[in-house]
């Protein structure tokens, strides 16, 4: 979503809007609601969560919390792959 390289779908963090309009990560990639895609690299996460990317493609809007929780699961996501 925020990088725009193409790679296998297994290889993208799959990001979930919830039916109470959180963005939580989608673990499993079959969670229910409006999903969009990250690549573990640390720019595409910052693209994505720093402007409205992200709010964009999940028709939502990320309040300061939920943007913060994102932000530290994405550190300990790309940690996890190095």
């Amino acid at each position: 979503m925020a990088c725009g390289k193409v790679v296998a779908k297994r290889e993208l963090i799959r990001l979930v809007r919830t039916a109470d309009m959180q963005v939580e990560i989608d673990a499993t990639g079959k969670s229910t609601g409006r999903g969009a895609y990250l690549c573990l690299a640390p720019e595409c996460w910052e693209t994505g969560l720093k402007g409205n990317r992200l709010e964009y493609a999940l028709r939502t809007n990320l309040n300061p919390d939920n943007r913060e929780r994102l932000i530290k699961s994405s550190q300990d996501l790309v940690q996890g792959a190095n």
